[in-house]
């Protein structure tokens, strides 16, 4: 695919006042737009201070201004930015100036779709631009600057040529059928599979605790009136972002909070108590409780430790059964003078704290964590997609396919061929120009 030939420009910093604010343009032959624009070229790579002119040579605004001659720009054609004062209008008469001067607005992730069409960086690289951009926690900020740095995309690239590597020698192999040799036996080429799987392990280990700090975990929230949902959400938030009372039915819609623990991102859903009701409004907000356990990943079912568990408790958990962990959690512990647990009974979680002191609050962070499947401290963490484990898991088959296929070459090239094409759609060297749209598409655009 080449990129297109056109000029392109956006604005390139976020919607809204700010104080500064960035057009850029990407294309061929821009220094006839620098010359409209500001009066002359800018040096390249070197800060010139200079107005920005309007079609009538009134001054727009100005501001910075910066050339980078391709092919040593982000997206490896000429760029010029327009750096000027951040406020809204402003930077719409300066993008219009670029639009008149013969460029048009980008669509959204199109620069650096260019970037990567100009083999500035790789597909993997590209989504970490935008994963650096919406990284909600620090540690999902610095697996995603791995990632853009090309750690993820190094370690994939070493997987497909050990891959390339074997698959040439077993088609070499297939060249040769009439020497009496075993070829499969000394190449060893069990042992490299075993070794390029082992490798892939590591991988897709290091890609899920990416994936967990881009995604976050879905924790939901759900029990009778008065057990202590909101009490608990706002412990765990740091902050009262749920309202407190002693009157059942207080909480009537889901509340959303979005924290994090130890870097992981929790989106956290507290819902409306469970319970018989004749209120419309308290209906709807219980009907919106059961659509937000469709979602979830986590469900903790508060429980009164005063009372324990009883049949409405196990009628709950009865409708639970599509969320993948479901946790007891037995509040106000501080009315029963016991201490906080964690304890395995008949099969279930049970989780002893208090939302009102705290007691028990950094067991249940930890538990979470551990539910989520978190296991690092995060260094060394890249950051990683759905759609990368995905393709981690079919190299995964491939590669124990052609291990249960040793003795039929022919099997075991195909697999060691189609596990190779699983590993370029990450990087992008084969990659479906519907997936391209759906990805850059998500792109902000200015990027």
């Amino acid at each position: 695919m080449a990129a297109k030939p056109d000029v392109i420009a956006a604005v390139a910093t976020a919607p809204g006042r700010g104080g500064i604010g960035v057009v850029r343009v990407s294309g061929p032959h821009l220094e006839a737009i620098a010359h409209a624009i500001l009066g002359r070229c800018p040096t390249p790579r070197y800060a010139a201070y200079l107005d920005f002119n309007d079609t009538d040579n009134t001054v727009i605004d100005r501001g910075i201004a910066l050339y980078f001659p391709a092919p040593h720009s982000y997206t490896g054609e000429d760029v010029l930015e327009l750096q000027g004062h951040g406020g809204t209008a402003v930077m719409q008469r300066l993008l219009q100036r670029c639009l008149d001067l013969g460029a048009r607005l980008a669509e959204p992730g199109e620069f650096t779709r260019r970037a990567w069409l100009n083999d500035k960086l790789d597909l993997a690289q590209a989504e970490a631009v935008a994963d650096l951009i919406e990284a909600s926690t620090a540690q999902a900020a610095k697996s995603a600057m791995r990632s853009l740095a090309g750690e993820f995309s190094a370690r994939i690239h070493a997987l497909r040529d050990q891959l390339v590597n074997l698959r040439m020698y077993v088609e070499a192999c297939l060249d040769f059928p009439e020497e009496d040799i075993d070829f499969i036996t000394e190449g060893g080429v069990a042992e490299k599979l075993a070794g390029v799987a082992e490798e892939l392990h590591a991988v897709f280990n290091e890609a899920q605790q990416g994936n967990l700090l881009r995604e976050g975990i879905r924790v939901v929230l759900i029990g009778q009136p008065n057990v202590g949902k909101s009490s608990l959400m706002n412990q765990l938030a740091g902050e009262d972002v749920a309202i407190v009372t002693s009157i059942a039915g207080t909480t009537r819609d889901t509340i959303r909070s979005e924290i994090q623990i130890d870097g992981v991102p929790l989106h956290i859903i507290d819902t409306a108590g469970l319970r018989e009701t004749e209120d419309e409004v308290e209906l709807h907000g219980i009907a919106k409780t059961w659509r937000a356990t469709e979602s979830a990943q986590i469900a903790l079912i508060l429980v009164d430790a005063t009372h324990g568990i009883g049949e409405t408790e196990k009628s709950i958990l009865e409708r639970l059964a599509a969320v993948s962990h479901q946790v007891w959690v037995h509040n106000k512990i501080d009315l029963t003078q016991s201490g906080p647990r964690l304890e395995e009974i008949d099969g279930r979680t049970h989780l002893f704290l208090s939302a009102k002191t705290g007691a028990g609050i950094d067991l249940l962070r930890g538990y979470l964590l551990r539910l989520a499947g978190w296991q690092s401290d995060g260094e060394g963490v890249f950051m990683a997609r759905e759609r990368h484990l995905r393709a981690l898991e079919r190299v995964e088959v491939c590669l124990e396919s052609a291990a249960a296929n040793l003795r039929q070459p022919e099997l075991l090239a195909e697999e060691l061929r189609l596990g190779q094409e699983a590993l370029n759609e990450i990087t992008g060297e084969f990659t479906s120009d519907d997936l391209l749209g759906e990805i850059f598409g998500r792109f902000c655009i200015g990027k």
